[in-house]
């Protein structure tokens, strides 16, 4: 099968929806070598690095025609490659249905809390006309969670829709040397729903008795308000994949007290590396973690007081769950992710046929 997939994620550097698309396409490709992938944008995108062969790269738009890309120029690339399905990573599709199509539901957020998602706009329009026009062929959502939501939003036949887990790359696993664990530590975009505002104030609290660090990193996304510099806040920006590990290794705890996932990628990374990981109550971040996280609500600031000053205190008392959460993690790969992907393609095909 030949298979093109929506690359334009891949323009932002970080977050989970570029790391979605670009782990996914080099597992997909490792695993079938039998198929051949394309990531194709109007936009250009950096190479990805330790890919197979059978992952190529379309070339961008050169006429004005093909500039309407979901309109014509998408289409014309396809059939120039002769692609059997495609896979729009990121809430999009062609407008003609020439082929099967695929499409990623990441999470409700663009329609729940349009103000989380100010350049959401184009998604918010297009993404519901897509799916009641019966555009996507399959959808793929990465929980349960917002698979059940995503059917009783859309109104969506549950065999169209298919949860797909994601994973954490396999570079994260927990580093030689975890360090004092002197520091509690955030991965993730900064952005409003993140509820850093209130994980600041939490660790205010805990600060005024123990000498902890609070370490923040992440991309900033525009409608971030900056956080003031102070004494024992370190804002380290986006950190290169390869420092991860460690941080998250070397942490107290790493926290994640986000408003609203569709996974929560950061607490099965930091999972893997062994980390002791307190997050919010969220119903997707609690469906990966599998009990083996300290939740609290997110509007729990004293809860988070709490859960904050608990893992630095006492941190041996909390190596059952790293090692819970170590062991949580294993059930999750991006193999497994390709496949279960691969299987999802195949139905889409059969269904595509049958019209």
């Amino acid at each position: 099968m030949i298979i093109a997939l929506d690359a334009t994620p891949l323009t932002v550097s970080t977050g989970g929806v570029a790391r979605y698309t670009a782990e996914l396409a080099r597992a997909m490709a490792a695993r079938f070598p039998e198929d051949e992938f394309w990531l194709l944008s109007d936009q250009p995108f950096p190479k990805l690095g330790g890919a197979p062969e059978n992952l190529k790269y379309g070339e961008p738009p050169r006429t004005p025609l093909s500039r309407k890309w979901w309109l014509w120029g998408l289409q014309q690339e396809m059939m120039r490659r002769k692609v059997d399905l495609f896979h729009g990573t990121d809430f999009s599709l062609p407008y003609l249905p020439l082929r099967p199509g695929v499409m990623t539901v990441h999470d409700l957020s663009p329609w729940l809390f349009p103000a989380w998602q100010p350049g959401a706009e184009r998604i918010r329009r297009r993404t519901p006309l897509l799916l009641r026009a019966g555009l996507a062929t399959m959808v793929i959502t990465p929980s349960e969670t917002i698979r059940r939501a995503v059917i009783e939003r859309f109104g969506l036949g549950a065999s169209r829709v298919t949860a797909v887990p994601l994973a954490a790359s396999e570079l994260f696993r927990p580093a030689a040397e975890a360090g004092t664990r002197d520091y509690i530590f955030f991965a993730g975009t900064l952005e409003p729903r993140k509820n850093l505002s209130m994980l600041i104030e939490a660790w205010r609290e805990v600060r005024k008795t123990h000498g902890v660090r609070l370490r923040i990193a992440g991309r900033v996304r525009s409608d971030f308000t900056p956080i003031p510099p102070e004494p024992g806040l370190e804002m380290l920006g986006a950190v290169p994949d390869a420092e991860l590990p460690g941080l998250y290794s070397g942490a107290a705890a790493v926290v994640y007290p986000t408003f609203y996932e569709g996974f929560g990628l950061p607490v099965l990374e930091a999972m893997q590396c062994g980390a002791l990981v307190i997050a919010s109550r969220d119903p997707a971040v609690m469906e990966v973690a599998g009990g083996a996280a300290v939740h609290v609500d997110a509007s729990d600031t004293r809860g988070w007081v709490a859960a904050l000053a608990a893992a630095v205190e006492s941190p041996d008392r909390f190596d059952d769950l790293r090692r819970r959460a170590m062991a949580r993690a294993r059930e999750f790969s991006w193999s497994r992710a390709a496949g279960e992907t691969r299987q999802v393609y195949d139905t889409a095909r059969n269904w595509f046929r049958k019209r």
